[in-house]
């Protein structure tokens, strides 16, 4: 029995089941238990997005506290539209409730980051994750309607409603986003447009998450530890929970706010500060008696855009140097798709990869 259906056998059977495979066991040093809550900030946008100075200033001095310690906070006020985001959760949770024959009609290929998969079996064959993932790519360049033209080309015609419900959240993220960049670049003292204007061109990896149930929730992980390789990863998550960050040397849970994003960053925009942001180390744990979904859109850069930090962040000391040296995001992203599984070191390593 391959990855794909021995996943689709334990998930289907998980209410009489009582173990699970051995290739979806993770290390026990990656299965502490988080027995507190991170106090990450919430940043409520409505003030700065209205133009207002005085707030602005506000969610850009917590914005930057966040940041500077684990790059983690929660916006409210987003102008996302709320039925939206519910339409979304909703043709995700039905696609994931489709019989297994019929998603892996849309089955991830070797070589491709787009389509249906099962715990990465297609890449991995240890510490794989208790999940399915539908992985779909978004850009605003030109006229097409391309996450529209991703359903209907992957899983037939049927798919067209799902399709125009993720186009259109797709562009509210991206819209949002580009808000986001303003912020950062505000909390960091540099011209507001800098990172707004980087990343206007650029595009997103899009995910929906299903975390089904599980016999033995304390010995297997929905995602395992790492720090996202993308710059800047916005999501959307029921109101189940499971998405743990690793500050202070313990594992802290962020409790689910259905009026809030989950706001972090990656590696790639740690690398444009010069490491003066930080990329958290983060994972996602599973239940025994409780399904999740969750929604990610990673923010990416155009492909052949310099990964350079903006001249105000490079001091001119020589006991500061630049961290990293200047790379392009299509570099990092083939890295991480060809050669390396995301984890906590996953910039490190792939620096020393890079100038080898």
């Amino acid at each position: 029995m391959n990855s794909y259906s021995q996943m689709e056998h334990f998930f289907a059977s998980s209410a009489k089941t009582t173990s699970i495979p051995k290739e979806y066991i993770w290390p026990e040093k990656d299965l502490v238990i988080a027995d507190e809550e991170l106090s990450e900030a919430v940043v409520d946008l409505q003030g700065f997005l209205r133009g207002d100075s005085e707030a602005t200033q506000h969610a850009a001095k917590l914005v930057r506290a966040s940041c500077l310690k684990h790059g983690f906070f929660q916006v409210i006020n987003h102008d996302v539209d709320a039925q939206l985001i519910n339409s979304a959760h909703h043709h995700a949770r039905a696609f994931f409730k489709q019989p297994f024959s019929e998603k892996q009609k849309g089955q991830q290929k070797v070589g491709s980051k787009w389509g249906f998969s099962v715990a990465h079996a297609h890449r991995f064959r240890t510490k794989l994750p208790w999940k399915e993932m539908l992985t779909f790519g978004f850009h605003q360049r030109g006229p097409n309607a391309v996450i529209v033209d991703f359903f209907e080309s992957f899983f037939g015609e049927g798919f067209e409603e799902t399709g125009l419900v993720f186009q259109k959240y797709c562009e509210a993220v991206k819209k949002l986003s580009l808000a986001i960049m303003e912020i950062l670049g505000i909390s960091l003292g540099i011209d507001q447009s800098y990172f707004k204007e980087f990343f206007e061109d650029g595009s997103a990896i899009v995910r929906a998450n299903f975390y089904p149930t599980c016999p033995e929730p304390g010995l297997t992980l929905g995602i395992g530890p790492h720090s996202d390789p993308t710059s800047v990863t916005i999501l959307h998550q029921d109101q189940v929970g499971g998405l743990e960050v690793f500050v202070d040397n313990k594992w802290k849970s962020i409790r689910p706010r259905h009026d809030a994003f989950v706001i972090n960053l990656g590696d790639t925009f740690m690398a444009l500060t010069n490491g003066m942001y930080k990329s958290c180390l983060h994972r996602a744990v599973v239940k025994k008696h409780q399904e999740r979904i969750s929604l990610t859109y990673f923010m990416c850069p155009r492909e052949d855009k310099m990964i350079k930090p903006p001249q105000d962040l490079i001091s001119s000391k020589e006991d500061e140097p630049r961290k990293y040296p200047d790379f392009t995001w299509f570099d990092f992203l083939r890295y991480t798709s060809d050669h390396y599984r995301a984890d906590e070191a996953t910039l490190q390593n792939f620096i020393k990869w890079f100038i080898s």
